[in-house]
């Protein structure tokens, strides 16, 4: 099964529906409040190049916002 971390807010409806999406697939996933982890805001902004949330990590594959079609295809979801 794939890696996947959610860097999320508490505040953002987006970050709400990748969640949403991923346990309705079965996903598990490590979720991570960047309001609450500088740290783990920096990591976010290094990989993705942003600060805007969601920020998914799959398996090292880079996903901004709520993108079904590219979650589906790194996930390997019909």
């Amino acid at each position: 099964m794939a890696k996947v971390i959610v860097y999320s807010t508490p505040a953002c409806p987006y970050c709400l529906k990748v969640k949403e999406f991923l346990k309705e697939h079965g996903i598990k996933f490590e979720d991570i409040d960047v309001s609450m982890d500088r740290e783990k805001a920096k990591e976010m902004i290094e990989k993705s190049g942003q600060m805007g949330v969601p920020v998914i990590d799959i398996d090292g594959k880079i996903v901004i916002g709520y993108n079904v079609p590219e979650l589906k295809a790194l996930l390997k979801i019909d």
